[in-house]
């Protein structure tokens, strides 16, 4: 094992993968980069092999095969069952928690849990495994309410019910969802949450026991349509910074939220090494948290990344072997936005196998890149869509107006017959300016 990691292996086939792919190859190491499953556009920039990210004991031996020296997992799943144990067991460092850790995101009940036990500010919430019982307990809150499947649902296993009714029905829609068995959860349960209100923004942060180092401040927006409307989707797409987060405000976030979060899973007994993401809403009394994820965030990813002016491969190195005390974060003053085109239809049925055809790589302009999620290439090597979210076009320039133009102009120029996307990424922060 040399002192620094000259071999390393992205876990995922996503935007973020793509996103971790280009924030690591700069290193002056000058690193070997893998990624496994990688998609269409991660394969252009590294060599991409077939195993599924589920797949553990596949993703072991290709490490071993490959003599990776060092592990970044992008998505939650192969983290909750339990990627990050079996490779440390065979000796390989990885930046990613634990199974133990990475419950924070596989049951919402566990989270919700900490949080209460450790009163870090969060909203009223119970937790039910039977219909009749959790429609007794609804009936008796004010609406909206927030109806949570306990485990993974890639980001659409949440229903913010605006009536009685509606809650109602969301209770015995997931209450019937087959579980994830290969995880953890033996029967449905669900979370009922007060609806909290306010603006909501994205806090990722590196973690490494007790120490962290907390990155670019970013929001999300993940209804489907304009205007925050239509069903949640697992993200289309995200700014950095969110500056409605001032410096005092993030002061306070980081006193009353980040360091009892950290020091409340350290307290749990789980040696945490990785990324911990906080979704919190700004409500009129103060940052509350909504939930809790294990890995970095996807589209949030996009736009933070290329904000940090840090080596990122020397900061997450640091934080798998637990050397991350007395880092600091180097933030570049520029302003970062991704824009998620997607399918139509998604996230309920789309097309797959439209073919799409992107701007030559000559005649993009220098700050703005195309990032894959769902790609991958036909028979005849073409580039299609093969998943709901498939391509994240990411800007930077000095300004957020300035980076929204430049990716709306790049989104226009990709031709693809089913595409779609949000128009209004960063509306609400470029109409407070």
């Amino acid at each position: 094992m040399t002192l620094f990691p000259r071999s390393i292996l992205v876990v995922g086939s996503g935007g973020r993968e793509h996103a971790l792919v280009r924030a690591l190859l700069p290193s002056p190491v000058q690193p070997r980069v893998i990624c496994a499953p990688g998609n269409a556009g991660i394969a252009g920039d590294v060599a991409c092999f077939p195993v599924a990210a589920d797949d553990v004991a596949g993703l072991v031996a290709l490490a071993q095969r490959e003599k990776i020296e060092f592990v970044v997992v992008g998505p939650e799943v192969p983290l909750s069952l339990g990627l990050a144990d079996k490779l440390i067991a065979a000796g390989i460092p990885v930046y990613g928690p634990k199974a133990d850790g990475a419950r924070l995101e596989s049951s919402k009940i566990f989270t919700k849990e900490i949080l209460l036990k450790y009163r870090i500010p969060t909203a009223a919430a119970a937790f039910f495994e039977e219909a009749a019982p959790a429609i007794a307990y609804l009936r008796a809150r004010p609406a909206p309410i927030v109806v949570k499947a306990d485990g993974l649902a890639a980001g659409k296993g949440v229903v913010v019910a605006q009536t009685h009714a509606e809650a109602e029905s969301a209770v015995r829609t997931l209450l019937a969802l087959p579980t994830q068995s290969k995880i953890e959860n033996p029967k449905s349960k669900i979370l009922l949450e007060d609806c909290l209100f306010g603006e909501e923004t994205s806090i990722l942060v590196v973690v490494s026991g007790r120490d962290y180092v907390i990155l670019s401040t970013s929001q999300d927006h993940k209804r489907i349509g304009d205007g925050d409307t239509g069903p949640n989707t697992g993200g289309m797409g995200a700014y950095s910074p969110s500056e409605v987060v001032t410096p005092a405000l993030l002061a306070r976030i980081e006193n009353e939220i980040v360091r009892p979060s950290v020091n409340a899973i350290a307290d749990e007994g789980i040696d945490y090494r990785g990324t911990l993401f906080i979704g919190i809403m700004l409500t009129p009394t103060g940052p509350s948290v909504i939930e809790y994820n294990a890995r970095f965030g996807d589209p949030e990813t996009q736009a933070v990344l290329p904000r940090i002016g840090n080596d990122v491969l020397a900061l997450l190195w640091a934080a798998a072997r637990g050397e991350l005390a007395g880092v600091k974060l180097v933030e570049k003053n520029i302003y970062a936005i991704c824009v998620v085109i997607a399918a139509k239809g998604y996230p309920d049925a789309y097309a797959k196998g439209d073919v799409i055809t992107l701007p030559p790589a000559s005649a993009l302009p220098p700050f703005v890149s195309i990032l894959h999620a769902g790609t991958a290439r036909n028979s005849a090597g073409q580039l299609v869509m093969s998943g709901g979210r498939v391509l994240g076009v990411t800007a930077i320039a000095p300004t957020l107006r300035a980076a929204a133009d430049q990716a709306y102009a790049l989104c226009d120029q990709i031709q693809c017959a089913s595409k779609y996307f949000r128009r209004d990424i960063g509306a609400r922060q470029l109409n407070r300016k």
